[in-house]
């Protein structure tokens, strides 16, 4: 069906003469458009991979993989639990810590937000909030100064800077001659960091662990252990495996309960996204079908000699197989090239238009991450290439069966 006669006469037919030029620039608008899908489709796939891995890295920097926490929210001796954790390979790290939501005062401003406390020199070991501090360091945060840390966003809204006075206001309440009044401690704020995400950024303030624990009264308990786990994916079995090593009394939790939302929502969003963009492929495949009927059409005389010169019907089919085919692989190498030079480079291509037209595509208060970001995987590129290929030699069939079908003498009789 392929042999070397098909293949020349269908790499000929590729180039038409003057009086068919239309059918030329039909032929070059059906590989613009598979190139233009396949270009398409390779950095939107890209721009979710980026985005679910910089979701995954930027709220797991913030919060556990797992936690362990006690009846009523209270976990007391966590020391006991350092010897066993040590021996579980899964776990990489562990670090206490309080949590409680808190309201925030300044001169000029009053904001809700979440406020946790922890240990400046064990936090590194679950979290990555120590490389996105903007001014002064964790360290900073040391037991009985009440210094609190703010994200820049908070920060910003509350008016403070570095060295200034916020109140803190808890719902624990005291009981004083003027009645049951909740509890308030004056902090210095000690510096800012920026995690790049809006819901870290403005609603969230940290202080030290034990600061923290006479504020909320907890005593000589925290609110749990953050563990960092080997296999984020693998959590929920993870913990399902060490829980009952370490015994009765303790609760369990993995991110996958208070953030699973999140990454299928970017999965569904990718699945649904690469479908509607296949559209886009299907119609530059429908083209090649309109392309490859008109060829046919101009060359119906030229395929009737061929036929009465020996050419059977498949090897007509062949023919016009090879015209689509050469289409439609131009087009998918088109895309390629396109596609993955777009992604590759998106994260400086983008912040140049944003100067260029002065406006900024991912405001931090709209979406989670404030810039776009792109991850290329090798494995979706060569999904989508042989995706648009496959359209594209399938869209090739009718015609060149309807080729294949032109009878000579009818075709000649006239001629």
């Amino acid at each position: 069906m392929f042999k070397p006669l098909v293949v020349y006469i269908g790499l000929r037919y590729t180039r038409a003469k003057r009086r068919t030029g239309f059918i030329s620039f039909i032929t070059l608008t059906s590989i613009l458009g598979v190139g233009l899908g396949v270009t398409a489709l390779i950095t939107v796939l890209s721009v979710m991979n980026g985005y679910e891995a910089e979701l995954r890295e930027r709220i797991l920097g913030m919060t556990s993989h797992a936690a362990i926490t006690g009846e009523g929210g209270r976990l007391r001796a966590w020391q006991n639990l350092e010897a066993p954790l040590q021996g579980e390979k899964h776990v990489l790290g562990w670090a206490p810590f309080v949590e409680g939501q808190a309201m925030l005062s300044s001169e000029h401003r009053v904001s809700g937000t979440v406020l946790r406390g922890i240990v400046p020199e064990l936090e590194p070991r679950v979290s990555e909030i120590a490389r996105h501090v903007e001014t002064g360091k964790l360290t900073d945060l040391k037991p009985g100064e009440f210094g609190i840390m703010l994200g820049e966003e908070l920060a910003n809204y509350l008016g403070v800077l570095v060295g200034d006075k916020v109140t803190v206001i808890t719902p624990q309440l005291n009981t004083a001659p003027a009645g049951i009044m909740p509890k308030i401690q004056r902090f210095s704020v000690v510096g800012t960091f920026k995690v790049g995400m809006f819901e870290y950024d403005r609603n969230m303030a940290l202080i030290q662990l034990d600061d923290a624990a006479k504020l909320l009264r907890l005593e000589d308990a925290v609110s749990g252990l953050r563990l960092k786990l080997d296999d984020i994916l693998k959590a929920p079995q993870i913990i399902a495996e060490i829980g009952p090593r370490l015994g009765d009394g303790y609760q369990f939790s993995d991110w996958t309960q208070a953030h699973s939302n999140f990454y299928l929502a970017v999965r569904t969003e990718k699945r649904v996204m690469f479908i509607i963009l296949s559209m886009i492929v299907a119609v530059a495949a429908f083209n090649i079908v309109s392309t490859l009927v008109m060829v046919v059409n101009d060359k119906r005389a030229d395929i009737a000699i061929l036929r009465t010169q020996g050419l059977y019907p498949r090897q007509v089919m062949g023919i016009f197989m090879v015209l689509g085919t050469v289409i439609g692989l131009f087009g998918v190498l088109l895309g390629f090239v396109g596609g993955v030079s777009l992604a590759l480079n998106l994260e400086t291509i983008v912040p140049a238009i944003e100067r260029a037209l002065g406006m900024h595509f991912m405001s931090d208060d709209m979406y989670y991450i404030n810039e776009l970001p792109s991850k290329l995987l090798w494995s979706d590129v060569w999904q989508v290439s042989a995706t648009a290929f496959l359209l594209s030699l399938l869209a090739t069939l009718y015609p060149a069966w309807q080729a294949s079908r032109i009878q000579p003498a009818e075709e000649l009789r006239y001629e």
